[in-house]
């Protein structure tokens, strides 16, 4: 057990029954009365961020969690499967647990975070950046850069983004994942 003087961000912890972690918290003493603790909780299962205030000292159960490497290799339409570089051990992961799945390449290592205690997946999450290569774009009209214009592009991986008009099909780019968006063009 801890209690409200152990919170830093990205603690785990059990609230009315589920996984929470916290995103952000502010230790407040007000003049008059008790101290307490205003959080911003994020739901591990739903994602939904969940404003929540503790009273000082009150007792948490902290929850441990494990992150671990996985290297993509498919999916069957419901699943991703994914295996463990050094055990060889495959798990599925539905595609609700997944932050970007739409970005996923066969052969690219994701951080799958497990509960230690029931060994279950509770999320996955790709890189903050990837690369992939550009399958489709309309040519870009020679003097439209006037303004920051953009086109529409479909990814190696079927994805959709918008890139600026000098890209074409066979660049490769490197795409936000948290955001979906064009970072840059990856020179070879």
């Amino acid at each position: 057990m801890a209690t409200t003087a152990d919170f830093r961000n990205g603690l785990i912890i059990e609230f009315n029954n589920e996984l929470y972690s916290i995103v952000e918290f502010q230790h407040v003493k007000p003049g008059k009365g008790a101290a307490f603790v205003r959080t911003r909780l994020r739901n591990l299962k739903t994602g939904k961020i969940l404003p929540n205030t503790f009273t000082a000292g009150v007792k948490i159960n902290v929850q441990r969690v494990e992150r671990r490497p996985m290297q993509y290799l498919y999916n069957d339409g419901t699943d991703y499967h994914f295996m463990n570089s050094e055990t060889f051990e495959q798990i599925h992961i539905p595609k609700e647990l997944i932050n970007a799945p739409q970005f996923l390449k066969e052969g690219d290592i994701a951080e799958v975070m497990y509960h230690t205690e029931s060994d279950s997946v509770l999320s996955c999450e790709l890189p903050v950046t990837v690369v992939l290569e550009v399958s489709y774009t309309e040519p870009g009209e020679r003097g439209n850069t006037a303004t920051n214009a953009m086109k529409d592009a479909t990814l190696e991986t079927g994805a959709a983004i918008r890139v600026p008009l000098f890209i074409n099909i066979g660049d490769k780019v490197k795409v936000n994942t948290a955001e979906g968006t064009y970072s840059e063009r990856v020179k070879e």
